[in-house]
């Protein structure tokens, strides 16, 4: 079993910058690939960002890459997502997601944090 807990979401203003942390504990030995989902209201889950805990090789979506940085620190078992230029769009609650291998569905990822929420206003 492993336990995700984000924090680090809030109310920005557009153009403006937030970092979400991803702590993870328990059995994380076979989390070798944390990422980031997230959900507007109305619409379906989407992947934002991955990447490998073993490579560091990261993974973004179209729509936040240049804009976006994801990292990890293993000695603190800890993701982060770095957020710059944010937009409207960007709004949604943003969920933490950690498994075996990298893919950019939501269900092959076994484990899941419960949620931060991010609203950027124009």
């Amino acid at each position: 079993q492993v336990q995700l807990v984000e924090s680090g979401g809030g109310l920005v203003q557009a153009g403006g910058s937030l970092r979400l942390s991803c702590a993870a504990s328990g059995r994380t030995a076979s989390t070798y690939v944390m990422g980031w989902f997230r959900q507007a209201p109305g619409k379906e889950r989407d992947f934002v960002a991955a990447i490998s805990r073993i490579d560091r090789a990261t993974y973004y979506a179209d729509s936040v890459r240049g804009r976006f940085t994801i990292s990890v620190d293993n000695a603190k078992n800890t993701a982060y997502l770095q957020m710059n230029g944010l937009k409207p769009e960007d709004t949604a609650v943003y969920y933490c997601a950690a498994g075996a291998r990298y893919t950019i569905v939501g269900a092959g990822y076994p484990n899941w944090g419960q949620g931060t929420q991010v609203t950027v206003s124009s």
